[in-house]
């Protein structure tokens, strides 16, 4: 691995360094496939540091960690360049001082890897409409997290209320394999869906988003109750012909029954952070099934 420490420098200094390290290690930029950009603080950016990277295993990236740090200290960037971590890429962590702090797509914009999708992550807290943010409007594809908010609740209703296509949040992520599930069930002829409930802890913005994409795929109507956790505890449909539920006490193993079939047990693990953000890093065309629940979500949300 290499690591080289500039303090005080530039974008071009650090393009620079960048070449002269590639060059020592025999390691060209062309395999790289994206720029993904992370804007965090200096409190998460070792957890956000660490997913991205073990994300980057299945996508090379450059990644590009903006740290704001105090905007009451003179102007500065001290940038730390990181070649060979566990990753085929680069990871460039990138401290931003004084009224830089405010214009760090400036400081991005020259890092960015020419002619390769630039995606943009907020593992904290992120604008109110990502796609207006400075370093937003860069990036093909927008990755929010509403369970890093304070009221993730709040949070998905307003990602809702401004989303643009390229929006995402993990929110929805975390979603996948129950949506996968619950696809199955539907498998064999199960009757007409009359009502539904989703279930889980309080305040889960998963939860919101699951209940929108069942009723917007299901015509039916569905709505979110509380139960103790941990996340998300089930899933109930009542039929012509009888109820579908997906139990999952434990966030581990889920229990999918049906009418007339036997029960069926399936895995259904809490997934890390890391496998999130690669799943996103898969597609980077905008989300139609997302967005579809999503405006749901806008529609019939009562605030």
């Amino acid at each position: 691995m290499a690591s080289f420490m500039l303090s005080g420098t530039t974008a071009s200094k650090i393009s620079s360094q960048l070449t002269q390290l590639r060059h020592q290690m025999g390691t060209p930029a062309v395999g790289m496939v994206l720029t993904l950009v992370v804007i965090c603080t200096e409190s998460n950016q070792y957890d956000a540091v660490r997913a991205a990277t073990e994300a980057a295993r299945e996508h090379p990236s450059r990644i590009l960690v903006v740290i704001i740090r105090d905007p009451g200290e003179p102007n500065r960037l001290d940038a730390e360049l990181r070649l060979g971590e566990s990753t085929p890429g680069e990871v460039i962590l990138l401290r931003l001082y004084g009224e830089l702090t405010e214009h760090a797509d400036s400081v991005v914009s020259p890092l960015l890897l020419p002619d390769t999708p630039v995606v943009v992550w907020w593992p904290g807290d992120c604008p109110d409409v990502p796609a207006k943010d400075p370093i937003g409007v860069l990036a093909q594809r927008r990755i929010v997290d509403a369970r890093a908010e304070a009221d993730s609740v709040a949070a998905i209703v307003g990602r809702a209320r401004g989303y643009v296509p390229g929006d995402t949040d993990l929110a929805w992520t975390r979603l996948t394999t129950w949506r996968s599930l619950l696809a199955a069930a539907f498998d064999q002829r199960v009757g007409t869906v009359e009502s539904g409930t989703v279930e889980a802890a309080p305040g889960h913005a998963s939860a919101l988003l699951l209940a929108a994409w069942l009723g917007e795929r299901l015509g039916a109507p569905i709505k979110v109750t509380e139960s103790r956790g941990p996340g998300l505890t089930a899933v109930k449909l009542a039929t012509s012909e009888g109820d579908i539920t997906v139990t999952r006490g434990d966030g581990r193993l889920a229990t999918l029954s049906r009418p007339g079939q036997p029960d069926r047990h399936v895995a259904l693990v809490r997934r890390p952070t890391s496998e999130l953000l690669a799943e996103e890093l898969r597609r980077l065309d905008p989300d139609e099934i997302y967005a579809s629940a999503i405006r749901r979500l806008a529609r019939t949300h009562k605030s």
